[in-house]
């Protein structure tokens, strides 16, 4: 009896094994989640209102700050080379600008040149099963691999136009009539409403704007008529103590922003070069007024008026669209199974420093936006604080997707942070920034910043080191490496950043960094 008991006991284990087994073959596979990855270029979290930034209160963000308040936003997200064709690139390959080798958008040499070829997030996407588009801004000089459907600005060396922009539409160009913001946004849900199937989407919808030169929307041409922009506390930032490198610079509002940027109108009777002279006048410094009257302190706050209005003015249209996709997905029944990131390719400087566009590690354009919303995982209205990079991306919707990342990739998987406080997570980031001196003069350089404290060399034709303390001088108005009483503290960073280096393979000479910006170099 005890024989016959025992087995079929052993009978029953193997038929609840086999059952099992049989259970998990003919239950049907999750379906893998949509991603709608959702860029701009240059906008900076001071214009986002769900960052609680200057810009909050009179030129509000409603649909970016939908996709916060029903997701998570992350308020410590950063690129690693802060320039728009760079951060591109580490964004699909999850790698440095050393290693995917696109260091800067200018000089037509083999470090401003995106190599296509490499393994990207929207080949391994594609290659499991995804169908994937990209519409709007590539600017990697470079044809896109790994989507079924493209359709990105050639024009103006792939910035594009504002209006009437030509597209490369999977290898045809195509000229469009109208705003590229509303154009961009319709090819992305044109694309989507072919999507039937039962394969999963990856959706890049990649806007132009907010990048120079600040071209609105005819609706919204006059949208901040009689209001006063509010001035960032650092708009009249002297330099001091950064006098090499801040000091240096060629991007303040009052002595750089070109007649163009400023929409004054040129005279009668111009050759087209003659046009182009005078619309260009300030790109190196060269005095302009609108009056004879107008100068001084107050040329340049009217300046920054005359500048910032379009600025925001072409983000509300940015927004708008954001919510015309967001109601497609709802009209549709796909928002609780897509993931939808916003993000921009870097910050950028309005006003702050008294400066416009991005580059140094100061924190305005080191900071990128970052707004994640998965309703499947991602518990509505979280704020995530750790560090995250831009190498970060690709890895992290490989991951949400049950895709394993290329091992050439060298982020983490951010979704891991919504599962709690206690996830271990890096305590340092490492940046590096390659372009000089176009455009804006800004002296190539690396960096480490921790919670608190962020270190800086600038190694091109100067050899100058800057500290900051984020905790006491969150504005970086105040270097203090040459205070004799943080050596210490400088050498526990020098360490760190070392390690970085080496972490990141970031390893070259002194001597081989300068050989990389000085290739094909453009000057003024």
């Amino acid at each position: 009896m005890k024989k016959l008991l025992l087995a079929f006991l052993a009978s029953g284990i193997l038929f609840s094994c086999s059952k099992t087994e049989k259970d998990k073959q003919e239950k049907p596979m999750a379906k893998k989640p949509n991603i709608l990855f959702i860029m701009t270029d240059d906008h900076g979290l001071q214009a986002i209102s769900a960052y609680q930034g200057l810009y909050k209160d009179v030129a509000p963000t409603p649909n970016i700050d939908r996709i916060a308040h029903e997701g998570a936003i992350f308020t410590n997200a950063f690129c690693t080379n802060s320039i728009c064709g760079p951060s591109r690139a580490s964004i699909i390959t999850g790698k440095y600008s050393h290693l995917n080798k696109y260091y800067k958008n200018e000089g037509n040499g083999p470090y401003s040149h995106f190599d296509a070829d490499q393994i990207t997030l929207p080949k391994i996407l594609k290659d499991n099963g995804y169908q994937t588009a990209m519409v709007g801004k590539w600017h990697l000089h470079s044809v896109p691999q790994g989507f079924d459907y493209y359709n990105y600005h050639i024009a103006v060396d792939g910035q594009g136009y504002y209006w009437n922009p030509v597209y490369n539409q999977n290898g045809d160009t195509v000229q469009a009539k109208g705003y590229s913001t509303n154009l961009t946004t319709n090819y992305g849900l044109d694309w989507l409403k072919q999507q039937k199937g039962e394969e999963p989407f990856a959706l890049f919808l990649q806007y132009k704007a907010p990048h120079r030169p600040w071209r609105p929307d005819s609706v919204y041409q006059h949208l901040f008529d009689g209001v006063e922009i509010p001035y960032p506390k650092t708009f009249d930032d002297d330099y001091a103590s950064r006098e090499l490198t801040a000091g240096k610079q060629m991007m303040e509002v009052g002595t750089y922003l070109n007649r163009q940027d400023l929409k004054l109108t040129p005279p009668e009777g111009l050759t087209p070069m003659e046009r182009n002279v005078w619309l260009r006048t300030g790109d190196k410094g060269e005095y302009f007024s609108p009056s004879d009257t107008l100068e001084g302190e107050a040329l340049k706050r009217w300046k920054y008026q005359r500048w910032i209005k379009d600025y925001l003015a072409v983000v509300r249209s940015v927004d708008d669209n954001i919510g015309k996709v967001l109601k497609y997905l709802d009209d549709n029944e796909l928002t609780e199974n897509t993931i939808v990131v916003y993000t921009s390719d870097q910050g950028f400087y309005l006003g702050d420093h008294g400066w416009f566009d991005k580059r140094f590690m100061y924190e305005p354009s080191l900071h990128m936006p970052l707004i994640v919303r998965y309703p499947k995982v991602v518990k509505a209205g979280q704020q995530i604080d750790k560090m995250v990079l831009n190498v970060d991306f690709a890895p992290s919707l490989l991951q949400a997707a049950g895709i394993e990342p290329d091992e050439s990739m060298q982020g983490n998987d951010f979704f891991t942070l919504f599962e709690g406080e206690n996830v271990p997570w890096r305590k340092a980031m490492y940046y590096h920034y390659y372009e000089y001196p176009k455009w804006h003069n800004v002296q190539p350089h690396y960096g480490v910043r921790t919670d608190r404290y962020k270190l800086i060399h600038y190694y091109y034709n100067i050899d100058v080191w800057e500290l900051f303390d984020l905790q006491n001088d969150p504005d970086e108005l105040h270097n203090i490496y040459d205070d004799p009483d943080n050596e210490e503290l400088i050498q526990t960073l020098k360490i760190k950043m070392a390690e970085l280096q080496k972490q990141y393979g970031d390893t070259s000479s002194v001597e081989d960094m300068k050989k990389i910006t000085s290739d094909a170099m453009l000057t003024y």
